[in-house]
């Protein structure tokens, strides 16, 4: 299916210029070429063509445009022409003469002609005539190589056509990304954005046009859209990308530390929980803690791995809670957590910092959550660094739900589900056994079995599961499911499925395959469960044929790239989510093996006939190993073709036809009668016929194919799944684009091209397309039977992915401007990234394609090409990319063979030919191949036209001469133990090698010399050999005297082609030289600067090729020099050389180094030091500074590297190399004359830090152009917005007001008390060091907080930004307003302006310093302002695999400068005052004397410190080694500590420069035998002493003069602001009024009294100058920023471990000149020692307690009460009240007293507990626990064990305050549901209440089992001396007896006590309201029984 376009002329134009076309459809433009000059009219004449994937719909839109073409400004639109295509539908041509409407839709005069043909599907096409497409040039060129269109052109004149030739060109291949989806309405081009000229050097775009427009010519690719470019600008193409050695299976360094905190909320009463942490096999347990169900640990294991990655990232860590385990038991498991590796490691920083893991009971799956772990888990790789956040006093955070232990994405509800693994059947099995106990078998029994007994093995989440062995059968069949139950989502990756061959003595995998969860589900709000299947996979490994010890097993375990086919697997795979809540479920998450139902033969597709064909079109450089056998390649497809093998070929099915079962797009109607009948007797031919190589040069060998190329063609079946793979194609082609794209503009920034970001837009914009056009083509075929849910689900994701990845692509191409298109790269690889993942095809179909070189048949090495990338298509897109086109393969060793130094020789260079399709589509096959070959077809199928040939003679060939422009490479590998090399390089193209000439000592070589290949014969068309010519490989070798030459590196490269009837000219020739990455293995070694070109040689021989001119260089003998318009422009620099000195030099060959010298070369021209004398005494060089003069490249990326060597003079004028630097980049060493015109205020206009600026904005008494800078009170919050820019010209007065402070604080003070208590101002004598410094920390953590959240906003002003900049810039008084009123805003309203600042803590002013929480170097650019460092490198760089880095090949650093000039200099750069000559560019550097320092080393705490002993913790101590000195400060080691506080500092006299490299070590102190080392850090003093950031005292926030903020350095700061404006020649400082400063042209404004310790204020500079010197950085020309007082972070590392981090270090250095006053003593920052308080705990009463025991004889509920209390940590100090007994209503009197003394360190909120570990210790370790108080009540009993009843535990920092009485207190109290108000006992100090008890019932759920009423009373250890209690109710200070009922008595002591009490107690009522009963009765029968009596009287009236 394509429409064409043929576009005719255009006509009556107006005026004179230069026209081009735009014709899009769909989305998809073509551009014409550009026609010169034209007037009115413009014959275009040319043809495009649109491959349609789906049918045109009548009602679709044709859009022309034509344009005023020019180079400079954007084209400017002449007139547009649209057309509905519903005519060409219905008729298919369709010829139109039509006027063209302008932008406002009015017709104009212009008109034009055009024909369009339609080509539909069903092969309806319009009435062709022969002359008319076919005859025509322009198509010709257009449509080449098309794979469609020679299936559709029917065959009406195939004697024209001799096969291979072909009758058609596509239109530019690289248009492909552009193709959109369907129907998008026709767009106006896009209106010229203004924000930047659209210029780019028409020169560039010609070449690049010609280059990458696939041979287009430049005017062809029209700049109409030029602010998005398409089409790459470097030159990518040329340099083929292609990686050597395999990286999988290679076992690295992985270090796996988790720390456990703590665990909450266990499950479970009165526990004694261990937490144990397993990684892989691996296990460490925490120790135990009695009888809590929240226990503390923080504890800290560290796993140390050395294995692949695969198989690190699917080992499991499983956390897991175990009660009450000892010696004997093994503990009862309360909860368990598990995660794979891999997991962690794809977090950002590949780490979970304080997260709370959620434990749950794997044998009870309907039980909730038992608890939750709050760890730490962190896997480092070599090499990782990982930031872990500032260990200070962390406060406990209590929110869990918040902060659990999970990916990002998952829900933290996790329910339980089964996974179902369904294995049915396998195929293809390898033969397990040696064949010779068969062949007995056989001859006896006369019985053939299969050599293989298979069962599946699953593992997953750490559980395995395996199916039923079959025996004996290489097809087995299972049709049985493995059930695993876990939690789901799961936290483990990859399901591991193997099969396995059962044996007697040991099982072995014979193939492996992994299923990736992520692939087979999608969590999206749309998104599906994991699903596979039913569908076969491939498994790959070793070879086939069967040895006992199979070299290559790993590969059958899934290690490493499978170097051959093994078996294919038909499984599934469903998730059900179970409900735990049904009763009938199994609550086990054992494995189970169950059968599954068989699926029928057809569900994974309907069988058909695949057929491969390939042609050996090359093969060259074979290793000189197998260079004297017979050598013969064999292709594989699964297991077709394999010759060992001749066991399971899978029989040949018969394709079955049913009636109406026609291909779906059968667009091949059987033309030829041949193709019917000659399937039956079309054998396989799989390999070449065996052929002698010969030799190419000393190290390759090629085979001599010549004119005669062999083919290999194989025939196979497999289940017809192309869809999937078409899918994936079309997602790889659009990510391939992408990277294409991408790599080009990363190029492009590294060469510093100009307008990259058009580039990006482009590349996005092709994105987009690429994104559109997918979902129009993927949903074809939906109605496939065998389509399964995962491929539905699949396709339904990718869709919705593809279209957002469009939407973004769109609104991000918007988005890019010139300052974010690194950003935006970022974010587009993400893009690439998700695209390659969905690419990924989880579910495969055909096995891939393997092509193994036999050497006298055995195999030597191997190729694997996925089979998708063969597969052929109608859709362009849907073809695979190497499909039908020459492929360059470079075989490798199988295994592990290839890894190492033999992996990087190549085995074999294979150009290859492939195509793969259904055997129907076969008739295309060979359309791909070069042309000009004939066939040469086996015996039995000559006659027969689509019969594969068996090899292809070529008649056509071409001459060619290569000429290779070697010019220079850098940063090479070095190879000799000199640590430099000799290099040369070996040039390879086809079977024609050369080389270069050795250079001598050198690991940057400049050859400059040119190599030329004559009589090169390459055959196929002239034409294609120029879009796509083969590669040329470089390989870089050292020279050796003796043996043979060293290996170090090799690249590849394609030439640029000249064909004959081409002139050498601009834009493509000359070539320009070009750097290419040199790689050894897998790492980078070099770069090699050269150009490559391949020129025809036409009718005329020789002498049209460009003259090779230019001298043969006669001193070197016959070599030709570089040609002059390649090698660079040069012209004259000067490189001036700053000499200081040299430090730590080694020794050499055992001898010390004494007098050395450094030599400086650059381009052939140096310089030596000076000699120094006596290298002991003084290091340093006495002549500082030389210089000389050489000859650069214009270019600066083309400059030459600078080698720095230093040798070492002997006697006798012997010389030896000590070790050598290349500088590889000259750049951050060029100087450029300032820019006289433009203020440069410091060279760069520098921005104001923290934005504290206003502009020009200040009262009008300031002299005019001052610039006020205010010094508000800082706010908590950096604010980035506000940033202003300050030119040189004004004056900035900068004013810190105090006032302003105070009316601020009371402000808040105001808006505080309303909230919370006030908090009284901090006492001066209670702060010390260490209140500043966890100030500091708290304020660091803040600022790293803002910075993330901000990092969010800045992505979004970004885009107001865009917006606002085009409003014009601000003036600077507006600027300055907008500022104003931003600031006031903030005060205002701090709630409005950041939600951070609303709730802000009220924080007591302390004096802060700053934390850094890395190296100050690092803040400060390593401190090389004027001096740096280069390390001497000597000895072989090692190879990966020794582990070896470069540390060890340091053996010296030279310490000096380097300046680079243009030689004549402007003039007024020497004329400055005070100008030295003979410092040439340095002016104004210390002198290099020896000099004497005291430095002073102040060491805070480590964190994180490397277990160092067995029990995972170390006893550290500091080393400090400086020169001589060597302080070990053992005895104050600190027992079992990984985070120890040390708090001390040291002082050490060093003279500089002999001792200057600062070692601080931390040491495992070891009772026995040597103590180890944990890490070390080292630190250069002397850059930080003689640094303009002034490092040697840092400058504080304040200045005072007392207290624990004293100022340190003996300098006061107006005399540093004194000496820096001397050394910097800046004007000042003048001190004017006071309060006030003058610094050039800067004034600062402060405070100008100052209070001693008596409080007397006296008036003081001081304030001031400090301003002056906090603001350094903004005086003019001579500002820095210094070195502000602070603590820096230091990794520790272990030379044993290279790259890991052992933990970190904090100190601070202070360095002071001895020819100085003397500093003041050291601060004092020895550890606080904790306070020592007595708490003291009265047990009034309880109520409400639940009644446990039945009475024996009344059965009556009564509980025997008591109540145990303890301070968390010390729970064998727990102490109990008496017992209450017989309580019957839950109350209880005690009246009892507990007193805990104990240790409490405020800052941590911690409390301190010294105690020795077990019996065995040798001391006491400290534990620093949280302050928590422990309640539990109790029900005692005689004879069993007392019953738990209830516990509450208290934080003493905050708790919930009691209630006031009983009934008040509820059980919401303490589980939090209720906000009750929080106190704290170190603030209240007493407090009484009713506090409720909890305990957890049979459903896990909190219930209130009693109430406690306490007094809490805190007092020191002081005010506890003074008046002392006594425990219990004992003096001093009783407490009364508790009045309890006497029946507390036990019944049998006093039975009529209980009686009595029983009586009067329980049956009162009763008693008495019988008694009342009994009265009345008695009262009734005495009246009954008087009443006859007293009638009778009263009758008888007695």
């Amino acid at each position: 299916m394509a429409l064409f376009v043929h576009l005719k002329t255009v006509s009556e134009l107006r005026g004179r210029g230069d026209r081009i076309a735009k014709v899009t459809f769909r989305g998809q433009a073509f551009y014409s070429r550009v026609l010169e000059n034209c007037e009115d009219v413009a014959d275009f004449d040319e043809t495009f063509r649109w491959p349609v994937g789906s049918s045109i719909d009548s009602n679709e839109i044709l859009e022309i445009q034509i344009f005023n073409y020019s180079k400079v400004f954007s084209n400017k639109l002449i007139g547009t022409f649209c057309m509905v295509l519903q005519k060409v539908v219905e008729e298919n041509h369709v010829a139109v003469t039509d006027t063209l409407m302008d932008d406002n839709n009015a017709v104009i005069k212009t008109s034009l002609c055009v024909e369009v043909r339609y080509q539909a599907t069903d092969g309806t096409v319009g009435s062709w005539d022969d002359g008319d497409f076919l005859g025509d040039e322009s198509l010709q060129e257009e449509g080449k190589d098309s794979q469609e269109t020679d299936g559709l052109l029917p065959s009406s004149r195939p004697s024209s056509r001799t096969p291979g030739e072909k009758s058609f060109r596509r239109a530019g291949r690289s248009v492909f990304s552009a193709m959109k989806l369907g129907k998008n309405r026709p767009h106006k081009e896009e209106p010229q954005r203004h924000d930047e000229p659209a210029v780019l050097e028409m020169e560039d775009l010609d070449r690049l046009a010609i280059r990458l427009g696939d041979g287009l010519d430049p005017d062809s690719v029209s700049l109409a859209s030029v602010t998005a470019l398409t089409t790459n600008v470097s030159n990518k193409r040329s340099k083929p990308d292609i990686k050597m050695e395999p990286c999988a299976g290679r076992p690295m360094d992985f270090q796996v530390s988790i720390t456990v905190i703590e665990a909450r909320q266990l499950v479970g009463l009165n526990m004694d929980p261990v937490v144990c942490v397993e990684v892989g096999d691996d296990k460490k347990c925490t120790s135990m803690k009695e009888s809590t169900n929240c226990p503390y640990y923080n504890e800290y294991f560290v796993f140390d791995f050395h294995v692949s990655p695969d198989v690190m990232f699917d080992k499991i860590i499983k956390i897991s809670v175990i009660h009450s385990k000892n010696l004997l038991r093994s503990g009862t498991l309360v909860g368990s957590f598990k995660m794979d590796v891999g997991t962690v490691y794809s977090q950002p920083e590949h780490q979970f910092h304080h997260k709370w893991a959620i434990l749950s009971d794997p044998d009870d799956i309907s039980a909730g959550l038992k608890g939750y772990v709050k760890c730490d888990v962190a896997v480092v790789g070599k090499g990782d660094n990982i930031k872990t956040p500032h260990k200070a006093n962390e406060t406990d955070d209590d929110d869990i739900e918040g902060n659990l232990l999970l990916p990002e994405g998952v829900p933290p509800e996790r329910q339980w589900a089964r996974f179902y693994v369904k294995i049915y059947r396998a195929e293809g099995l390898p033969r397990m056994n040696t064949s010779l106990m068969a062949n007995v078998k056989k001859a006896f029994i006369g019985e053939n079995k299969d050599l293989v007994d298979p069962y599946v093995q699953v593992s997953f989440a750490g559980q395995k599961g395996k199916t039923s062995v079959q025996k004996s059968s290489y097809e087995p069949l299972w049709n049985e499911q493995v059930v695993f139950t876990d939690l789901f989502p799961p936290l483990c990756k990859r399901m591991k499925v193997q099969i396995r061959d059962s044996d007697k003595v040991n099982d072995v995998a014979i193939g492996t395959h992994f299923i990736d969860l992520r692939k087979i589900s999608n969590d999206g709000d749309k998104g599906f469960l994991p699903t596979l299947g039913p569908a076969w996979v491939n498994m790959y490994g070793s070879t086939r044929n069967y040895t006992l010890l199979d070299e290559h097993q790993d590969l059958n375990e899934g290690l490493g790239e499978g170097v051959s086919f093994r078996a294919r697997l038909m499984l599934g795979l469903a998730v059900e989510i179970l409900d735990t809540s049904n009763p009938e479920l199994t609550s086990s998450t054992e494995v189970q093996v169950e059968q599954a139902t068989p699926v029928s033969e057809s569900c994974t597709g309907k069988t058909e006939e695949f057929f491969l064909f390939g042609a050996f079109l090359e093969a060259s450089m074979i290793d000189r190993k197998n260079g004297d056998k017979p050598i013969t390649f064999e292709v594989t497809i699964g297991n077709y073709g394999n010759e060992v093998d001749g066991l399971s070929r899978p029989q040949r099915p018969q394709p079955r036809k049913e009636p109406g079962d026609e291909e779906e797009v059968d667009l091949i109607q059987n033309s030829s009668d041949d193709e019917a009948d000659e399937g039956g007797d079309l054998a396989s031919v799989s390999s070449t016929p065996p052929m002698r190589p010969q030799v190419t040069d000393r190290n390759y060998f090629h085979l001599p194919y010549l004119d005669r190329k062999p083919c290999i063609y194989i025939r196979s079946w497999w289940p017809d799944q192309r869809r999937r793979l078409y899918n994936a194609n079309i997602m790889d082609h659009i990510a391939d684009k992408l990277e294409e794209g991408l790599n080009d503009v990363q190029e492009m920034i590294k060469t510093e091209k100009s307008y990259p970001e058009r580039r990006l837009r482009g590349v996005l914009e092709e994105l987009s397309c690429g994104c559109y056009r997918f979902l129009s083509l993927a949903d074809k075929d939906q109605g496939h039977a065998s389509r399964t849910r995962l491929d539905r689900e699949r396709l339904k994701s990718c869709m919705r992915e593809l279209e957002s990845m469009g939407q973004q692509a769109k609104t991000l191409r918007a988005q890019v401007k010139r300052h974010t298109v690194r950003d935006k790269l970022r974010l587009c690889q993400n893009f690439l990234q998700k695209l390659r993942f969905l690419a990924d095809e989880p579910q495969h179909s055909i096995p891939d394609v393997f092509i193994w070189m036999l050497s006298n048949n055995k195999r030597v090495a191997y190729a694997r090409v996925p089979s998708k990338d063969l597969l052929f298509s109608m859709v362009e897109e849907e073809l695979g990319k190497d499909c039908a086109k020459v492929k360059t393969l470079f075989l490798k060793l199988p295994g592990k063979r290839g890894f190492g130094s033999a992996g990087w020789t190549v085995q074999a260079k294979l150009e290859l030919y492939l195509w793969l399709g259904l055997s129907k589509q076969r008739r295309d096959f060979l359309s791909g191949l070069p042309c000009g070959f004939e066939e040469v077809k086996a015996t039995q199928g000559l006659g027969l036209h689509s019969f594969p040939p068996i090899s292809l003679v070529y008649t056509k060939k071409q001459a060619f001469q290569l000429r290779v422009h070697m010019y220079q490479a850098r940063s090479l590998f070095a190879a000799d133990s000199s640590g430099l090399s000799d290099p040369f390089a070996r040039v390879f193209f086809i079977n024609q090698s050369q080389c270069t000439e050795v250079l001598n000592e050198t690991l940057c070589p400049t050859w400059d010399q040119m190599l030329v290949f004559d009589n090169l014969e390459l055959y196929g068309e002239a034409q294609e050999l120029r879009d796509d010519p083969p590669i040329i490989v470089i390989e870089i070798y050292d020279q050796d005297t003796m043996g043979k030459a060293d290996f170090m590196g090799r690249t590849f490269a394609k030439p640029l082609v000249k064909m004959a009837d081409e002139g050498y000219c601009p834009p493509r020739f000359p070539p320009q030289l070009e750097y290419y990455q040199i790689y050894r293995g897998n790492a980078t070694a070099g770069d090699l600067l050269a150009a490559f070109e391949l020129l025809q040689i036409g009718p005329a021989g020789k002498a049209d090729l460009p003259p090779i001119n230019g001298p043969m260089d006669m001193d070197r003998g016959p070599i030709m020099p570089v040609p002059v318009g390649i090698r660079p422009v040069l012209s004259k620099y000067r490189i001036e050389v700053l000499f200081w000195g040299l430090r730590d030099l080694k020794r050499v060959n055992l001898a010390q180094v004494d007098r050395p010298r450094v030599d400086i070369e650059c381009a052939g021209k140096g310089v030596q030091s000076s000699l120094i004398h006596n290298y002991k005494k003084n290091p340093n060089f006495n002549t500082l500074v030389k210089w000389f003069e050489v000859d650069l490249p214009e270019n600066e990326l083309l400059h030459p590297p600078l080698n720095i060597r230093v040798v070492d003079c002997r006697a006798f004028g012997r010389y030896t190399l000590v070790g050598s630097h290349a500088v590889s980049s000259l750049r951050r060493f060029i100087y450029r004359p300032p820019d006289r015109s433009a203020p440069s205020w410091n060279t760069m206009a520098r921005l104001l830090r923290d934005g504290r600026v206003l502009c020009n904005g200040g009262p009008s008494s300031h002299p005019t152009g001052e610039v006020v800078v205010n010094m508000e009170p800082e706010a908590p919050v950096k604010k980035l917005e506000t940033m202003v820019k300050l030119d040189a010209t004004s004056d900035a007065v900068i004013k810190v007001d105090v006032a302003d402070e105070e009316k601020e604080k009371k402000k808040k003070k105001k808006k505080g008390s309303s909230e919370e208590p006030e908090e009284e101002e901090p006492d001066e004598s209670m702060l010390d060091w260490w209140s500043k410094y966890f100030a500091s920390i708290d304020t660091m953590k803040e600022q790293l907080r803002q910075q993330e959240a901000s990092g969010i906003d800045l992505e979004e002003k970004e885009e107001v930004d865009n917006t606002e900049g085009l409003k014009g810039p601000m003036k600077g008084k507006e600027k300055a307003k907008a500022v104003k009123e931003e600031k006031k805003k903030r005060t205002q309203n701090p709630g409005a302006g950041q939600g951070a600042e609303a709730p802000e803590k009220k924080k007591p002013k302390i004096d802060e310093l700053k934390v850094y929480p890395k190296e100050l170097e690092s803040e400060f650019d390593n401190f090389e302002d004027w001096l740096h460092t280069f390390n001497l490198l000597r000895g072989k760089t090692g190879d990966d695999e020794d582990g070896s880095t470069e540390e060890e090949r340091i053996v010296g650093r030279f310490k000096g400068s380097l300046c680079v000039y243009k030689v004549p200099l402007p003039e007024d750069v020497s004329r400055e005052a005070g100008y030295d000559p003979t410092y040439g560019m340095f002016q104004g550097i210390p002198s290099n004397d020896p000099i004497n320092v005291l430095v002073r080393v102040y060491v805070v705490r480590a964190t994180d410190l490397h277990p160092a002993d067995i029990n995972g913790k170390a006893d550290p101590y500091i080393a400090i080694r400086l020169g001589k000195t060597d302080i070990r400060d053992k005895e104050n080691y600190i027992s079992k500590q990984l985070n120890p506080v040390f708090g001390k500092s040291f002082d050490i006299e060093a003279s500089f420069p002999m001792e200057s490299m600062l070692t601080v070590a931390v040491y495992d102190w070891d009772l026995v035998g040597t103590d180890d080392l944990i890490g070390e850090t080292k630190i250069d003093l002397e850059n930080r002493f003689y640094s303009k950031h002034r490092a040697t005292c840092g400058i504080a926030q304040t200045y005072s003069i007392h207290g624990y903020n004293i100022w340190r350095d003996p300098m006061k700061p107006s005399q540093i602001l004194t000496r820096l404006c001397k050394e910097g020649k800046v004007d000042g400082p003048h001190f004017g009024p006071p309060g006030r400063v003058k610094v050039s042209n800067r004034v600062f404004t402060g405070p100008s009294e100052i209070e001693d310790e008596n409080g007397q204020r006296k008036p003081t500079e001081e304030h001031v100058a400090l301003c002056a010197l906090r603001h350094w950085e903004d005086i003019p020309r001579v500002g820095c920023r210094l070195v502000p007082e602070h603590v820096e972070t230091r990794p520790l590392l272990n030379p044993d471990k290279p790259g890991i981090e052992q933990g970190r270090l904090e100190l601070w250095v202070d360095m002071f000149p001895m020819d100085m006053p003397a500093p003041g003593t050291p601060l004092d920052i020895s550890p606080r020692k904790p306070k020592k308080y007595e708490l003291r705990v009265i047990v009034w009463n309880t109520d409400e307690v639940v009644l446990e025991d039945d009475d024996f004889f009344t059965g009556e509920k009564s509980s025997d009460i008591f109540v145990r209390g303890w301070l968390k940590g010390q729970q064998e100090d727990k102490q109990d009240t008496d017992v209450h007994y017989h309580s019957l209503t839950g109350e209880g009197n005690f009246n009892w007293r507990y007193l805990f003394p104990f240790d409490y360190l405020a800052a941590e909120e911690k409390i301190v507990i010294s105690k020795k570990e077990s019996m065995f210790s040798w001391d006491e370790t400290e534990y620093k626990i949280p302050a928590r108080l422990t309640l539990q009540i109790w029900d005692a009993d005689h004879f069993s064990a007392d019953d738990f009843l209830g516990a509450i535990e208290l934080d003493l920092n905050r708790f919930p305050r009691g209630a006031k009485t009983a009934k008040q207190c509820t059980m919401e109290m303490a589980t939090g549901e209720v906000d009750v108000p929080l106190v704290s006992i170190f603030k209240q100090k007493r407090v009484k209440g009713w506090w409720p008890l909890l305990a957890r019932n049979e459903n896990d759920e909190f219930e209130l089992t009693g109430k406690v009423e306490a007094e809490l009373h805190l007092l020191t250890a002081e005010e506890a001396e003074k008046n002392p209690v006594g425990l219990a109710r004992n003096e001093p200070d009783p407490l009364e007896k508790p009045n309890r009922p006497d029946t507390a008595f036990v019944w049998f002591l006093n039975p009529l006590k209980s009686i009595k009490y029983l009586i009067c107690t329980r049956y009162k009522w009763l008693i008495i309201k019988i008694v009342l009963a009994l009265l009345g009765l008695l009262m009734l029968a005495l009246f009954l029984y008087s009443l006859p009596g007293y009638m009778v009287k009263k009758l008888l009236g007695a």
